[in-house]
């Protein structure tokens, strides 16, 4: 290929400059908006570009040991507990699914692939968590959703991409499945399950409706739930204020708090598996 030309390049710069300033200057602008006194917001129409004294008032009143602190703990052990559920579930289906000759591979696998195209819908949805016994428990926010069609699909073609001389050395050796899977399959596969993962770990952590479906008491809602009262409805759920069940004005400054609180998580997460991220998704599509 021969070199772009100059104008080209600057194009591509400009173009390049222009779309990383869409998404850092908002963020930019939230984060300062957390850090900017309650007068300067007020008196910007509520924002700061810059606040004029760093102030730690809005994440020492959110993170007081109040809702906001507890709805934190919540997604961090749903996000953690679920994630880590949904890993070994998949990978287990995947690997069954990807060796030929399994009893009953193929129906199970046309049984996902039909959820992944006609997903059930809300109502039903809630009558079979309900009918389970799971409102108002902390399992509705992980079974329901514990294996994703899509994810089993990756990972199931990357398990069929590993050449079968593999699995042959292993059955000559005298190894059974678990422990091809844990020995041979599961160290070739760690970008694709670092990926998964961090599907995974993001739906888990984003999700704040399905809390909003299957829980009625606010005090079990996860940070995202928690969130969307605050910005969305302006909302400061107090301990006094929820238990009075009143609603109670919350500064600019508390509200864009939170939205730093539920977004920074999955920005430190992400770093360590961006590398894995094109090989892991490419490589698990191949033959899917």
């Amino acid at each position: 290929m021969e070199k772009p030309k100059p104008l080209t390049r600057a194009g591509k710069a400009v173009a390049l400059a222009l779309t990383v300033a869409l998404v850092v200057i908002p963020f930019w602008v939230v984060l300062a908006t957390s850090f900017a006194p309650d007068q300067q917001v007020v008196d910007n129409g509520g924002w700061a570009l810059w606040p004029q004294e760093w102030s730690f008032k809005a994440y020492d009143k959110i993170l007081s040991g109040g809702v906001v602190t507890h709805a934190l703990l919540v997604s961090a052990g749903v996000t953690v507990f679920g994630t880590l559920a949904s890993l070994v579930c998949t990978v287990f289906l995947a690997y069954a699914l990807a060796r030929p000759g399994v009893v009953g591979g193929k129906p199970v696998m046309l049984m996902v692939l039909f959820t992944f195209l006609f997903p059930p819908g809300m109502i039903p949805s809630f009558l079979v968590v309900d009918g389970l016994g799971l409102r108002n428990s902390y399992w509705a926010l992980v079974l329901p959703v514990l294996i994703s069609a899509f994810n089993l699909v990756v990972i199931r073609g990357f398990f069929q991409g590993i050449p079968e001389e593999l699995y042959e050395a292993a059955r000559l050796d005298g190894a059974g499945e678990l422990r091809t899977l844990f020995t041979i399959v599961l160290p070739l596969s760690k970008a694709v399950i670092a990926v998964v993962g961090l599907f995974y770990a993001v739906s888990y952590w984003n999700d704040f409706f399905r809390a909003v479906l299957y829980l009625d008491d606010a005090g079990m809602w996860p940070l995202q739930t928690v969130m969307r009262q605050y910005v969305t409805q302006g909302q400061n759920l107090t301990d006094d204020a929820s238990a009075a069940g009143l609603a109670v004005q919350a500064p600019q400054t508390m509200r864009m708090a939170v939205v730093v609180l539920g977004t920074v998580p999955i920005l430190c997460v992400y770093p360590f598996v961006q590398r894995y991220f094109a090989k892991g998704v490419l490589t698990g599509a191949v033959k899917s």
